[in-house]
């Protein structure tokens, strides 16, 4: 397809897709005249790709384009392309050493890890943005005086690991490891505010049942 095909299918303008071309965060195209060129499926997608992490993940332009880095790097294998991805994204603020919720935060985070045995969670520890997202909020439970132990996460983090396997279950679907990846990205920006919104429907639905409306 030619440029203006992809603008109307992929709803970026053309403008905005040859600053993708210049950034690096879209494959040029396969020459086929001095100053035209022919696009396939994969630009399509890598073109909804960044939409959704700008767009939806409201990420900058910047950020953006270091996530795409990663998932565009083959010299690494899946689990690192994905995790250096999943990395790059935006998170919260690092946890406050000084503060003694913290201390009683981490503890309890690494025991709920050592329970369910996730033990690449465990090598990784605050190297993972998630990790240190997961003791700052427990922290912050714990000054409001409503203490969150290993024993109440564990629950709620099975239940999160049975979304992730569906989660992976759905990325394995797409062919080439090139949509893998990217798909794995697009859900992690996309599933987030799915899971939310359904987290939040189902509070609603078990008041209503408990408590009436």
């Amino acid at each position: 397809m030619r440029l203006a095909e992809l603008s109307e299918r992929s709803g970026v303008s053309a403008a905005m897709i040859k600053y993708y071309l210049r950034q690096g965060m879209l494959a040029r195209g396969r020459k086929v005249g001095a100053t035209t060129a022919d696009y396939d499926e994969s630009h399509l997608r890598r073109l909804r790709l960044v939409r959704a992490l700008i767009e939806v993940g409201r990420l900058p332009v910047a950020t953006a384009k270091e996530v795409i880095g990663y998932v565009d790097d083959d010299s690494l294998d899946r689990t690192i392309r994905l995790g250096a991805a999943l990395w790059a994204l935006p998170h919260g603020p690092d946890p406050d050493d000084g503060d003694e919720s913290v201390a009683a935060a981490r503890s309890e985070v690494d025991r709920l890890l050592g329970m369910l045995g996730w033990s690449t969670a465990r090598e990784l520890g605050e190297l993972s943005p998630d990790h240190r997202a997961l003791i700052v909020a427990v922290a912050t439970l714990n000054r409001l005086g409503y203490p969150w132990d290993a024993e109440l996460m564990a629950p709620y983090a099975q239940l999160m690991h049975q979304a992730a396997v569906r989660d992976l279950d759905f990325v394995e679907t797409h062919p080439s490891e090139a949509e893998k990846v990217e798909v794995a990205v697009a859900a992690t920006v996309l599933f987030d505010p799915i899971l939310r919104a359904l987290h939040r429907l189902a509070q609603q639905e078990e008041s209503a049942r408990r408590y009436g409306l």
